[in-house]
């Protein structure tokens, strides 16, 4: 599924290098932020927030995206004029349309910890419309 995509888009935590280096070899470019867990070499090189623009859609990153209380209200004030924003941190995912925004958190694929299963999101963009689908990776 990754190597069939355009982009990856990974809200932190890679936790090593390493992993990073061989998340970058299965193809697609890779766009990141660091996470809590990265060592300080990754912590180095990734931002701890940043905005990429894919096609005509911007998409802001950020890792922690603070207290569950209010999160939505404070991505869309710091990610203005993104039409969506991917962070992690919390394992748990959530596909959610916030105003203008999709508010969107993968889970994990590898460390679901609360989570009901391992997941991803797929980002479709056509032209300016993004659509979000949150895949389940458990049998």
């Amino acid at each position: 599924m990754l190597g069939a995509a355009d982009l990856i888009l990974h809200g932190g935590d890679f936790v090593s290098a390493g992993f990073f280096e061989e998340l970058k070899r299965i193809g697609p470019p890779v766009e990141a932020v660091c996470g809590n867990m990265d060592e300080p070499a990754l912590k180095a090189v990734l931002t701890k927030q940043r905005v990429v623009e894919v096609g005509k859609v911007r998409i802001g990153m950020v890792h922690n995206a603070g207290p569950r209380a209010g999160r939505e209200a404070r991505l869309a004030a710091r990610f203005e004029g993104c039409a969506a924003v991917v962070y992690g941190h919390t394992h748990l995912p959530q596909v959610e349309r916030f105003q203008h925004l999709w508010v969107l958190n993968p889970g994990s694929p590898t460390e679901r910890r609360k989570a009901p299963a391992h997941s991803m999101l797929v980002l479709r963009i056509n032209g300016a419309r993004v659509t979000p689908e949150l895949v389940t990776l458990d049998p």
